[in-house]
């Protein structure tokens, strides 16, 4: 079916190029993963783009929800509202070095995009600027770029849609020519490349992206009607849309690329000199860093200046991208530590994978034998570092959603895979997930993965399923028990209003402090322990065992103590519990069983 094209950039089209992009990742992820070569044969770079631009479409589309709620409010977010969301999406979402230098493309687009002062770029010449200022700023993000990869491929995109006239639709078909006749190119660019028999996976990944535009503009995705029917994994099978060839379309002139640093995998045609000439097929040498580390980070620019120093004397394939405070950092080492160390020097990191590349990567010869998986295992998203570790400790795997952050499905899938089991528990713990969490859940289905999911909607709903968890019962009588403890618990969260607004307990004003009860608001405050201890009230009217409070970093020092001793004197044969939750977004979340 065709897409009804746009005419001008505006927040439309970046929500239809964000979810268009999405869909062709998804159709090219196992092609693009299959192809990953370099700079390590890990066999995810189409994995790593489609999450990273997941998360992209999470977040315009939540821009679109709260336009479409707010009552009074224009249908439509502002194309600066729309490009923002994009670019924060990808760069908290990003995975991988391609995902990375993706998030920071997309946020060169965005910085033209959402221009104040002059009249919107929403026309032809506003795309070939955006572009442009998209390549260069991937550019820039990366320590030693090397030739032949999706840098590569990003600055022919810009160098083509630079000489494209007329409207969206012409520059954004230009640019889309250039990086597929660049993307041909990139195995005459880089050794590895080119001994596989494979064009670079994360320009393919970017092609893909690229085609997307066009389809935003034309409503016909490139080659439906057209010369070129997509771009093959394979050199022998590539041929450009105007069928001349492969050819040496890259900027050379740059000297630039998406990988490499030092001794560790730099090259191609840079000045970094050849790529790989110590490495085996798969482009990953003896020499090669034995981690991928990346975590997001909160720093100011002189942080991350001297942080960049550092990072790229430990390893390579060092990538920084973002800005504004907020980073995303991304470097292979061989020692993860130091790696992570240098983040907390420079500022605040959270959101922290490592990822041992070892023995039994995609591509290599020498594989180690799979891991035995285990029989069952529980998957918990948590809202903050404190819940983490509790979690964790009682054994699930975590996936923690900051405030305004929460979790795509590709990244619960992840995590489902993660924990290794043949049977998966997976608990969402917010009640805004349960269509991801659910899409998640058939989509681990496929892979053969027996996964239940029990809907519940607060943390303290999980923690109350993960107490009466027993792995060695069938698995239908540990998800029914886990489900009526879940069930059986009430929960209340006490937050601080961000503005005015109605609810069902009155009219708040900004700064009041709010008691939701099961998601509902209850009561309207001016003091947290004070409005605390009423929702408490409310709540063990109505019986209870057992009260679980979960602090997060901004409640007072003192409410635990005071809850606690209000239960124990009101409420006879009630126990308390109480956790540390970290910055989990409300000042306390409450239990009730």
């Amino acid at each position: 079916m065709a897409q009804v094209p746009q005419t001008f950039f505006d927040a439309l089209a970046v929500r239809t190029w964000c979810g268009l992009a999405l869909e062709a990742l998804g159709r090219a992820r196992e092609e693009i993963d299959a192809i990953n070569v370099y700079p390590v044969a890990d066999g995810d770079t189409g994995t790593n783009l489609y999450l990273t631009m997941e998360s992209a479409v999470t977040a315009v589309e939540a821009v679109f929800g709260a336009h479409e709620l707010e009552p009074g409010a224009r249908q439509r977010p502002t194309l600066a509202d729309a490009a923002r969301a994009m670019a924060h999406g990808a760069l908290i979402g990003a995975r991988g070095n391609s995902g990375t230098i993706l998030a920071q493309l997309l946020r060169g687009l965005a910085q033209v995009l959402a221009a104040d002062g002059e009249r919107p770029h929403t026309d032809g010449p506003g795309l070939r600027l955006a572009l442009r200022q998209g390549a260069d700023r991937a550019r820039e993000a990366v320590a030693h770029p090397v030739e032949g990869t999706v840098l590569t491929v990003a600055s022919a995109a810009a160098d083509a849609a630079a000489t494209a006239e007329g409207g969206c639709a012409a520059v954004a078909e230009a640019a889309y020519r250039g990086a597929w006749a660049a993307l041909a190119a990139t195995p005459g660019q880089l050794a590895a490349l080119e001994r596989a028999g494979v064009v670079d996976a994360g320009g393919r990944g970017l092609v893909a992206v690229l085609g997307a535009l066009v389809e935003t503009f034309t409503g016909q995705a490139p080659g439906a009607g057209g010369p070129g029917t997509g771009v093959h994994a394979r050199v022998d099978a590539v041929e450009a849309p105007d069928g001349h060839g492969t050819g040496e379309h890259g900027s050379g002139g740059h000297g630039t690329g998406e990988h490499g640093s030092g001794g560790h995998g730099s090259g191609g045609h840079g000045e970094d000199g050849p790529a790989f000439e110590e490495c085996g097929e798969d482009g990953a040498g003896p020499d090669s860093p034995a981690f991928e580390v990346i975590y997001l980070l909160e720093a100011g620019d002189r942080a991350v200046a001297r942080l960049r120093t550092r990072l790229d004397a430990l390893g390579d394939s060092l990538v920084v991208v973002g800005g504004d405070g907020l980073w995303n950092v991304h470097v292979h080492v061989d020692d993860a530590g130091a790696a992570v160390e240098a983040g907390v020097e420079a500022g605040r990191p959270y959101r922290i994978r490592i990822t041992h590349f070892g023995l039994g990567d995609a591509h290599t010869t020498h594989r180690r034998p799979p891991r035995e998986r285990v029989q069952r295992a529980v998957v918990a998203v948590v809202p903050g570092e404190g819940l983490a570790g509790l979690y964790t400790e009682a054994g699930a795997t975590t996936v923690l959603a900051r405030p305004g952050e929460p979790p795509a499905s590709g990244e619960l899938v992840e995590a489902v895979r993660r924990a290794h089991a043949r049977e998966v528990v997976l608990l969402p713990n917010d009640a805004d997930l349960r269509h991801t969490a659910a899409a998640a859940v058939e989509q681990a289905r496929t892979e053969g993965i027996r996964v239940a999911l029990i809907p519940t909607r607060s943390a303290v709903q999980g923690i109350a399923a993960l107490a009466v968890h027993e792995p060695e019962r069938r698995f239908d009588e540990d998800v029914v028990a886990m489900t009526s403890a879940a069930g059986a618990t009430r929960h209340a969260e006490v937050v601080v209003a961000e503005r005015q607004s109605w609810t069902m307990a009155g009219i708040c004003q900004a700064g009041d402090i709010l008691g939701l009860i099961d998601g509902d608001v209850a009561v309207i405050g001016e003091d947290v322990t004070v409005t605390a201890a009423a929702v408490l009230d409310r709540m063990l009217s109505a019986g209870g065992e057992l009260v679980t409070l979960v602090l997060g970093d901004e409640a007072p020092e003192s409410i635990a103590g005071h809850l606690e001793t209000r239960v124990r004197e009101s409420y006879l044969a009630v126990d308390t519990m109480v956790y540390r939750g970290g910055r989990q977004g409300s000042l306390l979340l409450i239990g009730v069983e």
